[in-house]
């Protein structure tokens, strides 16, 4: 069974956004992006980002709650550092 959790973030620059995260761990695990869409290939799971009419929209999935919620605060931490100018953070459903 898969567990998941998403958020959405509402930016004019949801594309920059996937970029910069996608980069940042290409360096060191499987990673897949364009403009529109990424997906991230940790060892504990996935993360896939998708560009929206209005912002971004990111999930994450796991095996597991606890590798779930190491997901969620990985994938938050690095998205806040990248979104500082925008002050944005993420709230996972």
């Amino acid at each position: 069974m898969t567990l998941t959790a998403s958020t959405h973030v509402a930016t004019a620059t949801p594309g920059r956004y996937i970029g910069r995260l996608c980069k940042h761990f290409a360096h060191k695990i499987p990673v897949q992006y364009d403009e529109t869409s990424g997906r991230i290939e940790f060892e504990i799971g996935l993360c896939l980002l998708a560009a929206e009419n209005d912002g971004l929209t990111l999930r994450v999935e796991s095996a597991d709650d606890a590798n779930l919620e190491k997901l969620k605060h990985v994938v938050a931490s690095h998205f806040e550092r990248f979104a500082w100018q925008e002050a944005l953070t993420l709230e996972w459903r």
